[in-house]
């Protein structure tokens, strides 16, 4: 696509702030504006604009604007019905990765070291024990606690929703996801506990440039959720 702008700015109406193009608002594929109530996000979201494709003519990918992406997922996907996208990351809970220990005698001590504090969080704070096993057999969790992580999920806006439909399944955790919504973890620190099995294995065979470099696209997804809720709240 080419870029069809010269300049992004924030436009302030009745407290809510929109992005708009040489003056002209930024409208989702349903047609409504880019809206949205925290200024440090519309302001964001002009600064992707700005940047996107370096000059009005030249051209421009929907990767170069992730933020407006994912405000637009919130807006027309997630807002008419949280319910679907709260089942479907609640659904993380019955397998999350914390919960699930290796045979290795060596990797399961550092599994516990690094994954339990996270657990022991979510059955404080959440009130949301889960249990763990060693293998890869699954394990029936509580169903209270299962009803109180769907219950966390449920209190969050759409916004927060969209951002953690990316770092769920990237962490392949839903406790992960929900430490890093509530700022008991930072992205950095989600996605080592999220990677403490490869960076264990590496020790021992080396690093793998295919693996490395997924972990790069994982970190960036995280990243990205982390920044959309900071911005949200800011």
């Amino acid at each position: 696509m080419k870029r069809f702008w010269d300049k992004a700015d924030v436009a302030e109406t009745e407290g809510r702030f929109s992005v708009t193009l040489d003056g002209r608002p930024v409208r989702l594929p349903g047609g409504a504006p880019v809206q949205m109530e925290s200024r440090a996000l519309a302001q964001a979201i002009a600064a992707e604009w700005q940047a996107a494709g370096g000059s009005k003519g030249q051209e421009f990918r929907p990767d170069d604007i992730p933020l407006t992406r994912l405000v637009g997922t919130a807006r027309e996907r997630i807002a008419p019905d949280p319910a679907a996208t709260v089942a479907a990351l609640a659904r993380y809970a019955e397998t999350d990765l914390l919960c699930y220990r290796a045979e290795d005698r060596r990797l399961a001590e550092r599994q516990a070291a690094e994954w339990d504090p996270i657990l022991d969080w979510a059955a404080l704070t959440l009130d949301a024990p889960l249990r763990t096993t060693q293998g890869v057999m699954p394990v029936a969790q509580p169903p209270q606690a299962l009803s109180a992580l769907t219950r966390a999920l449920e209190a969050l806006p759409a916004v927060e929703l969209a951002a953690l439909g990316v770092a769920v399944p990237a962490l392949g955790s839903l406790v992960l996801g929900l430490a890093l919504a509530a700022g008991r973890l930072g992205p950095g620190e989600a996605h080592a506990l999220a990677t403490v099995d490869e960076r264990f294995q590496e020790e021992f065979w080396g690093l793998d440039p295919e693996a490395e470099a997924r972990r790069a696209r994982i970190a960036a997804d995280i990243a990205l959720a982390a920044r959309l809720i900071t911005l949200a709240r800011s």
